[in-house]
């Protein structure tokens, strides 16, 4: 009898696949045994796919912008990646950005930017495979949220406000969906050495205020977010519905 971790014969969709915890996503769920596609806007996929083929299975990456996106663009993305593979049972939510600005200051278009792709395009996202995922009555959907999606951060209030968002969107399509055979779930990253980070890991004063108060004394490497996705997207989460797991090397246990 296989693991209920094995991934073997599922096929999986990472947004935002191609760097940071997108890529260490994509990575563990190809080595559990999935077949892979991502997106990706400017870091260049073929490093990852063929990582991905390296493993043995199957690899395709598409180039999409989430800024703006629509009905139209979500189902796209999602039908190449069906075609691509054979099939969608996996989705992993990840492509997200971050500004950084006094909100004082913050233009509102940089806040309808956030918003645009950390939360409206996770909701056309997941409508869009969540449409396959119910007519097949089976799937799993992981959104990537944040420990920001519990606390408000600092200079960062579209941020915030779209990991925050996106957990309530986690809750509200389990309540939907469960009953028809569609696992969705979160996860909440702490503070990871990803591009998004660069900024706060390269001021000295802020790191180290950072790293004092993660107890695990570091920042997370994208790679360490995989066994949760992993988790979520395996059978052995079938009965985790609605959920939020956090994997910030104790962060908001300080």
């Amino acid at each position: 009898m296989g693991t209920p971790f094995d991934l073997t014969g599922r096929r999986a969709l990472v947004t935002g696949g191609a760097t940071g915890i997108g890529e260490g996503i994509a990575l563990g769920l190809a080595a559990a045994g999935a077949d892979v596609a991502l997106t990706y806007r400017s870091h260049a996929p073929e490093e990852t796919t063929a990582k991905i083929e390296a493993m043995g299975r199957k690899a395709a990456a598409v180039k999409a912008d989430f800024t703006g996106m629509d009905e139209a663009a979500a189902e796209e993305v999602t039908g190449f990646a069906a075609d691509a593979l054979g099939g969608l049972d996996i989705l992993v939510n990840n492509a997200g950005i971050i500004h950084r600005e006094d909100s004082t200051d913050m233009p509102l278009d940089e806040w309808r930017r956030v918003i645009s792709v950390n939360l409206d395009a996770v909701w056309l996202m997941s409508q869009a495979a969540g449409r396959r995922m119910v007519a097949q009555g089976s799937g799993k959907i992981v959104i990537v949220s944040s420990v920001l999606g519990s606390q408000g951060g600092l200079r960062v209030p579209a941020y915030a406000s779209s990991k925050h968002a996106v957990i309530g969107l986690t809750r509200a399509l389990c309540n939907e969906w469960a009953p028809l055979g569609v696992n969705v779930n979160a996860i909440a990253p702490g503070y990871t050495a990803t591009d998004n980070t660069q900024a706060l890991r390269d001021d000295p004063e802020r790191s180290k205020a950072l790293l004092d108060r993660i107890p695990a004394g570091r920042f997370a490497d994208p790679s360490e977010m995989a066994g949760a996705a992993v988790f979520l997207a395996s059978d052995a989460a079938s009965y985790c519905h609605g959920g939020v797991l956090t994997v910030d090397g104790g962060w908001l246990a300080r």
